[in-house]
């Protein structure tokens, strides 16, 4: 049976069995073409696309090569923008600077495996020329921030490794406030006075020496004259510096020449940045504090107008947090009204009458500071004081600024009152200015400088009436060459105001330079939001190093003997671990979203960009702990014990 079924097994077959045995036979079969189809054809086709891959690849090659080179610009700004603190910003900045380029020459071969041949050695050249340029930019920012040692001084071996290192910071606190702009001097006229207060003087005030004579709280250099000052032999050689602005040019209008001149004067008092400097001290000193005084000087008289600008004069504070704008604060327990009195006790005795102009924003955050003030106003009822409050963001909102007309109406019969300061050559004085305005906003900034603008062009346009410079009913629009020059110095001076105070250029000054239409504009607009951007990197992330550098030049803080080696330094701060991690984490989740491009790592995309807002929501929360704070003096606001 065994047999009979091994004999029938082959002859039985399935549909799906196959026969393994079998011989496969090639035929070649003759076949037509199809209609419209050529071999030959075919074979220029291939041709043509091994050509389209060879010109792709080349095309490639060169993208890849000059990528480094596309990279130098936005390396150059974030150099610009991280500044030369030793922060831990500029810290991880110069790290990603040097990273990638390494890591480019270190795999360069790898990246241009896929081009076979010679045909890669230029572009190998360029790619390598390229990543040496952006590493060369990494140790260039290296040694501006003082990383690397450039001098034969960094290898003292007697100097204590810290001091060397707290010395190069002092030094370059001094050199930022010097490079500044803008310091000024005088060896034949009194910068530090205005031309009312040079006329009453005394015959004693004229024989003193320009550093004895100067008003003290317009003098930059006085900390650092101190030593030669009191040494009377050597009084002579000092002379007073003033930090502000300066214009003078010579002018014609009507064939009648003059000479215009602005001067702002920024007080040594209290003086600061933007963010860590505001308000009232316990004296009545206030923050940001500038005297400007426009001066025209004619062939039959000289005359100036005397305007001011200050902080809020109350105790309040808005210190940095990584929030674009932080919420002012008032200091609780504080006399308000004590400050606010010593503060206009000294302004009306140098200046007499006053007129707070406030241009705060009369709701939202700025609100509680426009209502305090207006308390403290009543409360202190001095006859000599006037308060005028006007909301310059809603008056002028969508660009209506034709609206500060209303401002200067309700402060005109002010403004003619105080009158100007006018002395003819021969010393006889027609009029004299009895009172001043004290404008402020929130920064003391943008919104003063176009309303003081304004005040000036007022009385700029009576005093050269009165002179006979201008003809009854005629005003400077009508020139605009004079025009232009008149709201360009103007713009200029907000200009410079805002660098020594916020580090950028004034806000909506392209109203003030506007000389047909006077209006806003969208590049205006847009220069704006420029500014503002690097206000806020500079206020959170560079300003704690510039106050320092401010607080030691004027000698608020002086370096002690031993200081790093037998006493502790204030330099010396240290950080919690988030202050580190968290930038860590947050430049690890970027680089992994930028990982994940294809459809596959989609979900992977998705949780790196999660943990990359919930790593930035952990930052601003702690914002205050990634701040640049000034660590030579604590300027954090404290709750009075007495």
């Amino acid at each position: 049976m065994a047999a009979s079924l091994g004999s029938r097994a082959p002859g039985k077959r399935h549909k799906w069995s196959f026969a393994s045995s079998q011989k496969r036979t090639d035929r070649v079969t003759e076949l037509a073409s199809p209609p419209g189809y050529s071999s030959s054809l075919g074979q220029g086709h291939s041709e043509a696309s091994r050509e389209t891959e060879a010109n792709l690849i080349v095309k490639k090659s060169w993208d890849v090569a000059l990528a480094p080179w596309k990279q130098v610009p936005m390396n150059l700004f974030i150099m610009y923008m991280a500044g030369n603190s030793i922060s831990i910003f500029p810290i991880m900045m110069v790290g990603m600077l040097f990273l990638r380029p390494v890591k480019a020459l270190l795999t360069i071969q790898s990246t241009f495996k896929m081009i076979e041949g010679g045909q890669a050695i230029l572009q190998k050249i360029v790619y390598l020329f390229g990543n040496l340029a952006c590493l060369a930019l990494a140790l260039y920012k290296c040694s501006s921030m003082g990383l690397l040692p450039t001098h034969a001084s960094d290898w003292l071996d007697f100097v204590e490794p810290l001091q060397n290192q707290y010395n190069k910071m002092y030094t370059a606190m001094v050199q930022a406030v010097l490079s500044t702009p803008n310091f000024y001097y005088s060896t034949t006229y009194d910068l530090s006075h205005t031309l009312q207060k040079l006329f009453n003087t005394t015959p004693d005030f004229v024989q003193m020496g320009l550093m004895e004579r100067a008003d003290q709280r317009f003098v930059w250099n006085h900390h650092l004259m101190s030593e030669l000052s009191n040494q009377v032999e050597l009084r002579k050689f000092c002379l007073p510096i003033i930090h502000g602005f300066v214009y003078i040019k010579p002018c014609a209008i009507n064939g009648h020449g003059f000479t215009f001149a602005l001067i702002s004067r920024r007080s040594c008092y209290r003086a600061g940045t933007r963010m860590f400097m505001r308000g009232l001290d316990s004296e009545g000193h206030a923050a940001n504090f500038v005297e400007t005084e426009q001066i025209i000087e004619g062939d039959f008289a000289r005359s100036s107008f005397v305007q001011t600008r200050g902080s809020i004069p109350l105790f309040w504070s808005q210190l940095p947090n990584l929030r674009y704008k932080p919420p002012p604060t008032l200091t609780a327990g504080y006399n308000h009204l004590e400050a606010f009195q010593k503060h206009f006790d000294n302004q009306i005795y140098t200046y007499g009458n006053q007129v707070i102009v406030n241009l705060i924003d009369q709701k939202g955050p700025e609100k509680a500071l426009g209502r305090q003030l207006q308390e403290v106003v009543n409360l202190a009822n001095n006859p000599k004081i006037k308060y005028e409050a006007f909301d310059f963001h809603h008056e002028c909102r969508k660009m209506q600024w034709d609206r500060l007309s209303i401002l200067m109406d309700r402060i005109a019969q002010d403004q003619d009152s105080f009158g100007y300061f006018m002395m003819l050559y021969d010393r006889s004085v027609p009029s004299l200015q009895t009172g001043v305005f004290r404008t402020n906003c929130i920064d003391c900034l943008d919104r003063t400088n176009v309303v003081q603008s304004l005040l000036a062009r007022r009385s700029l346009e009576q005093q050269l009436l009165r002179t006979g410079v201008l003809m009854p009913g005629e005003t400077i629009k009508q020139h605009p060459v004079f025009e232009a020059l008149y709201k360009n110095v103007w713009a200029d001076n907000g200009d410079f105001c805002s660098i020594q105070y916020a580090g950028t250029g004034a806000l909506k000054t392209d109203y003030t330079r506007q000389v047909q239409t006077g209006k806003r504009t969208m590049l205006g607009a847009l220069r704006d939001g420029y500014n503002s951007a690097v206000r806020y990197l500079k206020n959170n992330f560079h300003d704690g190093f510039r106050q320092d550098a401010i607080d030691l030049f004027l000698g608020n803080y002086r370096v002690r003997e031993g200081e790093g080696a037998s006493v502790s330094c204030p330099l010396t701060v240290r950080r919690d671990k988030k202050y580190w991690v968290l930038p860590s984490f947050l430049l690890l989740a970027l680089a992994c979203c930028l990982c994940c491009t294809t459809m596959e790592t989609f979900m992977y995309f998705l949780f790196w960009l999660t943990m990359t807002v919930l790593t930035v929501m952990a930052i601003v929360f702690y914002g205050s702990e990634f701040v640049d704070f000034p660590k030579l003096r604590d300027l954090r606001p404290r709750r009075r014990l007495d």
